[in-house]
């Protein structure tokens, strides 16, 4: 096996073994995993990609490293991107919350209206 054809050969080595790693991380989450964890396993597997890719064409060639270094970082970019977008949605389900509160109310009111005219009319 060439040098070249190692390489190539542990990237995927390496790759996949990050994506069963997320497999097994996403399948042993209780429950339905959060906006937050979505992130966080989604840019750790395309920054261990990409640090795999990276690590394999830069210097003596260690996709491994460039995986592991690649996950990290994507992995914290992912769980932030990813915690603000689930502030987002919390706080896009608080106001739909109050939205339909208020329009409770405002039901509630119209009913009261029609009832005091209906009695006023008597």
């Amino acid at each position: 096996m060439g040098d070249q054809e190692w390489k190539i050969w542990c990237f995927f080595r390496v790759f996949w073994l990050a994506v069963a790693i997320a497999a097994i991380v996403a399948g042993c989450a209780a429950g339905s995993l959060t906006t937050r964890e979505k992130g966080g396993i989604f840019g750790g597997l395309l920054g261990a990609g990409a640090g795999a890719i990276v690590g394999n064409q830069i210097g003596t060639g260690h996709p491994g490293a460039g995986a592991l270094i690649g996950g990290a970082l994507g992995l914290g970019a992912g769980a932030l991107i990813g915690d603000q977008l689930q502030g987002r949605d919390s706080e896009n389900q608080k106001q739909q919350e109050e939205i339909d509160r208020l329009q409770r109310e405002i039901e509630r009111q119209q009913r009261e209206l029609e009832r005091l005219k209906r009695q006023q009319n008597r």
